[in-house]
């Protein structure tokens, strides 16, 4: 028999209310154990499923606490099991000890994510959506909630489903034909399944494309802010932060080391980092700010590099931007406010700029002012556009931001990929049928209907307690 489970479900904080809770064939047997009724003689046993009744933890020989429980019984709650949550007051004492009466009565400490594994093995979700558990817990933004509830909801499911039945028809169908050849003709199969093939791998393509975002997105853009001493790099930076979070003088070569500051931007993570501005130097200790900004920059996802506008993008300023290649880069001329003056000094700094930067069409050029903030929407348009290729938001509904989802979905695509071949090759069906098993095998893994059990351990092991 499976063995009931308990866990403090709730922070272990001081906080208004603690709940315990407990899952399993005896969570109700175990908690009359212990609850008193504050009318008397009310049996836990005995109430109706989903319900809740005051009264008082008891040892038997003292109240603990007093409390609220709620009564679920299966198949209709989280894990499909009986459940039983205590509402204990929010001290870590109390709570505490409440859980250990639960253990001295026969309950036994549950695992990390145990809750949510045994509500996947029960049949109440799919792996898929338990990982999405996980993610909702752990959201650092908007994008990571938004995101997580919807595969919550099932949309990442229900996609994966819809393409496993377009997989199994074309599967069955090969089955069939080979079985019975008689009323199932295969002739020309293989040039229609080539091309019912390929919107299947586009949808596939665009899934783990939009996981590479996802996944960005959830965790956080690693940007760099770089550019030459006295560009306005540590302005940027507060402006960014919406405080005074670097110190900020006319003098070059202030900032000596990797300065770090999460902030929300439009509802995503950006992990600002401020470097010391890359030159040629013989200070020993700014040599050093300048190495970590250059490794600072080697693992960033976006680079935002300031050039001095009163100076225009100077030839240094083109070789280190030259080095960023395979960056998202984003070229700011920033103190656009010492140019207004003059507006023509303004029009004529940037098409210098546009013009060296030409032979690199991919870096964006954008005019900028630290003072006046004049350029900041577009650059945060611009940034958004860049790691949503302008078509993720928040009301996309297929999102995969696990590792592991991305991976089954890469083999799938994969094994779709030498489905066609073989068909466009020639090659008998019965091949072709074994690279489209694959396929469906892989999106299977996703949901956790073709899964082993060391996986599945995985998966709910990085869960927190109680959870």
């Amino acid at each position: 028999m499976e063995k009931t489970i308990a866990a403090i479900s709730t922070g272990m904080t001081a906080s208004g209310i603690i709940i315990v809770r407990m899952s399993g064939p005896e969570a109700v047997e175990i908690a009359d154990r212990v609850f008193r009724a504050g009318k008397k003689g009310k049996r836990l046993s005995r109430v109706p499923s989903h319900t809740i009744h005051h009264g008082f933890i008891t040892d038997g020989a003292k109240d603990l606490d007093e409390v609220l429980v709620s009564v679920m019984l299966a198949p209709h709650t989280y894990t499909g099991e009986d459940t039983v949550e205590i509402n204990c007051h929010g001290g870590v004492l109390v709570s505490g000890r409440v859980l250990s009466l639960l253990y001295e009565n026969g309950a036994v400490p549950a695992e990390p994510g145990e809750f949510t594994k045994r509500a996947f093995l029960n049949g109440r979700m799919d792996l898929a959506r338990a990982e999405a558990v996980a993610d909702l817990i752990s959201a650092k933004n908007d994008f990571a909630l938004r995101s997580s509830v919807s595969q919550l909801k099932g949309a990442v499911s229900e996609k994966i489903r819809g393409l496993r039945e377009e997989i199994l028809d074309r599967i069955a169908f090969i089955e069939a034909a080979l079985d019975d050849p008689e009323h199932y003709d295969l002739s020309g199969f293989s040039e229609v399944l080539s091309e019912e093939l390929l919107p299947l791998m586009e949808e596939l393509r665009n899934m783990i494309r939009r996981a590479d975002d996802g996944a960005v997105l959830k965790e956080g853009i690693r940007t760099v802010i770089s550019g030459r001493p006295n560009a306005g790099k540590s302005s940027l930076l507060n402006i960014l932060a919406g405080y005074e979070r670097a110190i900020v003088t006319e003098i070059a070569g202030t900032t000596r080391d990797v300065l770090t500051e999460e902030i929300i931007l439009r509802g995503i993570s950006l992990i600002l980092m401020d470097t010391a501005g890359i030159r040629e130097t013989d200070d020993r200790v700014e040599k050093i700010g300048v190495d970590r900004a250059k490794e600072a920059i080697a693992n960033a996802d976006l680079v935002l590099y300031l050039a001095d506008a009163t100076e225009g993008l100077l030839k240094e300023d083109l070789t280190v931007i030259r080095g960023l290649s395979g960056k998202n880069v984003i070229v700011l001329l920033n103190k656009q406010d010492l140019l207004k003056e003059d507006p023509s000094d303004t029009e004529k700094s940037l098409k210098v700029a546009r013009q060296m930067l030409s032979e690199l069409p991919e870096v964006k050029l954008l005019p900028f002012s630290s003072v006046t903030r004049e350029g900041l929407p577009e650059l945060e348009d611009e940034i958004l556009s860049m790691f949503t290729h302008g078509e993720l938001g928040f009301n996309e509904e297929i999102i995969i931001t696990s590792l592991r989802e991305k991976e089954l979905l890469r083999q799938a695509l994969e094994s779709l990929e030498l489905s066609k071949e073989g068909a466009d090759a020639g090659v008998s069906e019965e091949l072709v049928s074994i690279d489209l098993l694959n396929a469906y095998r892989a999106l299977g893994e996703i949901l956790g209907e073709e899964v082993d059990d060391d996986v599945i351990d995985r998966v709910f092991e990085k869960f927190c307690m109680g959870k």
